[in-house]
């Protein structure tokens, strides 16, 4: 049984408040904290807190109505990125499905996103910082990446190409495999079902040039992650986007491949909604898990617009 342990008091000034009651290690219960601002539709029930108490000793408490338990509690890890935005964003829009929490790095991240309880402030780097917030959660969508900047004085007008650079304690190998990897560990320790890890394509090709920016290797670190993810037994999707765009989702055919031949074709690009509603529409069907796959789209108004995700997951037949 699942029950939300608020005790509703009366306080002094008459309003209503709550306490929230810490049940005895032996109750089998799963216990859905206030913090994370859920609504839900409750039945009033009366237990006894102690067998040996008379009847009259009881505690009020609010029992979650079915339909609301079989919600999905899904965390997005770089939830204050452009592409992890939009993940929360839509989760959020689907209540009545989901039950979504955020995972941002700063302050300033979620208030970007706007601040809710929901969102959590942690460092994927210190796996004791990712702990907390897969704690309780069913599956997970990890879009957390290191970021190269641009060296200062670059001037286009004089040619050439800019240099770029990665901060100190934020490069691939720090990024891309130890935290993600600390994400792996943390939500394999807590019993998530399903992790959706979104990665790039390119990473067959060690030489590609985004391994090159700052002397990163950010695909080989990647790379390593996906491999990882797929070694740990969780129920995984692996999504390898091709070249992100901010374009409007939802008006495309979307293209799945695999070992970078879409690299290879003239629709190598994708814009961030329609990655962000396969990240969500792959927690829905079994023909998403334990798979890997490349996913591009075909140019706007070329083909028809993918709406049969259950048969473009099952398209894909490659597990890595």
């Amino acid at each position: 049984m699942q029950i939300r342990l608020d005790q509703e008091i009366q306080s002094p000034n008459r309003k209503k408040s709550r306490i929230l009651w810490k049940p005895p290690q032996s109750m089998a219960t799963r216990v859905l904290l206030p913090q994370f601002n859920s609504t839900f539709t409750n039945t009033t029930i009366f237990l006894s807190l102690n067998p040996r108490l008379p009847t009259t000793t009881r505690s009020r408490f609010s029992v979650l109505s079915m339909a609301e338990s079989n919600r999905t509690t899904v965390l997005v890890t770089g939830a204050g990125g452009r592409t992890g935005q939009i993940v929360y964003k839509k989760l959020k829009e689907r209540s009545g499905e989901y039950i979504a929490r955020g995972l941002v790095r700063t302050e300033e991240s979620k208030e970007k996103i706007g601040g809710d309880d929901d969102v959590l402030i942690g460092d994927i780097r210190n796996v004791d910082s990712v702990v907390p917030a897969v704690e309780g959660v069913d599956a997970v969508v990890i879009l957390t990446s290191a970021v190269p900047k641009m060296k200062p004085g670059f001037d286009p007008s004089k040619g050439g190409r800019p240099e770029f650079y990665f901060e100190e304690g934020s490069y691939p190998e720090q990024v891309d495999w130890e935290g993600q990897k600390n994400q792996i560990d943390a939500a394999k320790a807590a019993g998530v079902k399903q992790i959706v890890l979104v990665g790039s394509m390119g990473g067959t090709n060690l030489n590609h040039p985004l391994n090159s920016l700052g002397n990163g290797n950010i695909l080989v670190w990647k790379r390593k992650a996906e491999q990882y993810l797929a070694d740990s037994g969780i129920p995984y999707t692996i999504i390898r986007a091709g070249g992100l765009q901010d374009k409007e989702g939802g008006v495309r055919e979307l293209l799945v491949g695999k070992d970078d031949e879409l690299l290879e074709t003239e629709t190598r690009t994708i814009a961030r909604p329609d990655v962000a509603e396969v990240c969500i529409q792959a927690l829905q069907f079994e023909e998403a898990k334990f798979k890997a796959f490349d996913l591009a789209s075909k140019p706007e108004g070329s083909g028809t617009p993918t709406k049969d995700f259950k048969s473009l997951f099952s398209h894909v037949t490659t597990r890595f």
